[in-house]
């Protein structure tokens, strides 16, 4: 069936912090050019927001840059951090890190505590009033190119095709969006980003991406336990020395406390369950005293880039550019990239204007790469570099010292002559079974720790039973002949949402996949030691709908 189609001067792929930075920016600089351009975003989630999740303390040097009178403009930003912890944890004690030992780029000085899926509906708010068109609930499925093999647009995802690929009464096909340049901020291994890498070989002078994987709960707490813009970093227990990760505890509005925890995706031991860690975290007293007559209320988790410059590929490629976690913004030590991300859209839309007033189209955004080199968000990055191949190569405590040393230096404006590279990627860390020692994790108790089914249905899910599995297998075969006898299944345990099941049955044992639980964190795409597994788009509006994540 023929495709409809639009065009526009700039295409937007996501409605997270980075894209709608971009247009904003590009919407603000053509009002004070007097020149029209015309943007859209696409955003697959049901609403802008929605798919949005992060802890999240924000640096908002970027926001000052967009919008100085954020303040009285309305922003949800509004819980400035007042007490700073860094806590070391074993079993039973907590033993916080004295605030001067820390280098000062880890302080939350001038930092608020935040939603960011909130500050992503008050940024949409502002891109429409500037005239940006934004469409939720419609995925971006495909790239378009023209007959030089330049990005032309997207297409995105047909609408009411059946499990067995036949239309349904109500089938719709997707809409084509050209556009002169086309800017994917799809955040953490966007499906279409790990296309364009390959097509355009943006990672030939790169080195491969590292990732974790961020769990967030918000907990009602009781009022006498409430510390406004209070914030707590964790490290130690209950990971081992060589895995990598850490909590977080933070104080929000309304009596509201965020919980979450990290875990490393290039952690070893194939019996590791980042889900159950998290949980086990909160057995720990600093957070179990605090959440102890509390309710739950919100569950999420989500990959977070965690590569750093040595990861970056190529921005930019014949008609589009990668901004944001697409390409990897994340500053470790300080977790935060919000900041970056959106400086990184500012900067491919200046760019992008730039072109579009030189009557250009479907060429490099060259000023958008070299802008982002000599940018603040490059230098923050950049004075981090370090941090977490020390972790993965020295170990939690070596790491931290080492890199606790790199961020002194770095504070002081002496930068070391050399950058560490990371080691082997996280699909291939896993130890065989035979190398590994099992992990026992206690079972849930319902009021503090919580299985994954329970925990998903805070998390608002939505997909339509009767549509083409987004989890796909390039090989049938693999997780049951090579996964379950090697690694004893690891799908069934880095998934956070129960998606992965080894059923047994008169044939033998086989995978399951609930491709309904999904809640698009991207982790097995990521870790699958095959790189077997494959995320695709479901139909547009799927997957969770996070409230104030």
């Amino acid at each position: 069936m023929q495709r409809d189609s639009m065009q526009y001067d700039v295409v937007i792929v996501g409605a997270g912090p980075s894209g709608l930075a971009a247009a904003i920016r590009l919407k603000q600089q053509a009002a004070a050019q007097q020149r029209e351009v015309s943007v859209c975003v696409l955003e697959k989630a049901s609403a802008v927001g929605m798919h949005i999740l992060s802890g999240a303390v924000i640096d908002p040097v970027a926001l000052n840059e967009l919008i100085p009178d954020w303040q009285t403009q309305g922003a949800p930003v509004y819980a400035p951090v007042t007490t700073d912890n860094f806590v070391v944890l074993d079993e039973k004690k907590s033993r916080a890190i004295p605030h001067f030992l820390l280098p000062p780029l880890m302080h939350n000085k001038n930092t608020y505590i935040i939603s960011l899926g909130k500050v992503c509906q008050w940024l949409g708010e502002q891109a429409e009033a500037l005239g940006v068109e934004i469409y939720p609930g419609f995925a971006a499925a495909e790239v378009l190119y023209d007959e030089q093999g330049a990005v032309k647009g997207v297409a995105t995802g047909d609408m009411g095709i059946a499990k067995d690929g036949q239309h349904k009464p109500e089938y719709t096909p997707g809409m084509e969006l050209h556009a002169r340049y086309t800017l994917f901020a799809e955040g953490a291994r966007g499906s279409l980003t790990r296309e364009l890498e390959t097509r355009f070989n943006l990672r030939a002078d790169a080195q491969h991406q590292h990732y974790g994987l961020g769990f967030k709960e918000i907990w009602q707490i009781a009022p006498e336990k409430y510390r406004p813009g209070s914030v707590t970093h964790t490290l130690g227990w209950p990971l081992d020395k060589d895995t990598g990760g850490g909590g977080f505890i933070y104080h929000q509005a309304e009596n509201q406390v965020a919980v979450g925890f990290v875990v490393h995706l290039n952690y070893s031991n194939p019996y590791l369950s980042p889900f159950d860690e998290f949980q086990r975290f909160k057995t720990h007293p600093l957070v179990r005293d605090l959440l102890n007559g509390g309710e739950r209320i919100a569950y999420g988790a989500r990959a977070i880039s965690e590569g750093g410059i040595q990861s970056l590929p190529k921005l930019v490629f014949p008609g589009g550019a990668l901004i944001g976690c697409a390409a990897g913004m994340v500053n470790v030590p300080r977790i935060k990239g919000s900041h970056n991300a959106m400086k990184s859209g500012m900067l491919a839309a200046d760019a992008a204007l730039v072109a579009i007033a030189s009557d250009r189209a479907q060429d490099e955004l060259v000023q958008y790469a070299d802008d982002f080199k000599t940018s603040w968000a490059y230098k923050d990055l950049d004075k981090v570099r370090n941090v977490k191949p020390a972790l993965s190569k020295f170990g939690t405590w070596g790491g931290m010292l080492y890199a606790g040393m790199d961020m002194w230096l770095a504070s002081l404006g002496l930068r070391l002559p050399w950058t560490l590279r990371h080691k082997n990627p996280d699909n291939e860390s896993l130890q065989t079974v035979q190398q590994a020692q099992p992990i026992h994790y206690d079972k849930p108790d319902g009021k503090l720790t919580f299985d994954r089914l329970s925990s998903i249905a805070l998390s608002n899910i939505s997909h339509e039973d009767n549509q083409p599995n987004h989890l796909t297998l390039k090989d049938d075969t693999i997780p049951v002949a090579y996964n379950l006898p090697t690694f004893d299944a690891p799908e069934q345990r880095y998934c956070p949402a129960g998606v992965y099941e080894i059923l047994t049955g008169d044939t033998g044992p086989r995978l399951q996949i609930n491709a309904q639980n999904c809640i698009h964190c991207k982790t097995c795409d990521i870790k699958d030691p095959k790189q077997n597994i494959v995320w695709k788009t479901p139909e547009g509006g799927s997957g969770p709908a996070y409230i104030g994540m």
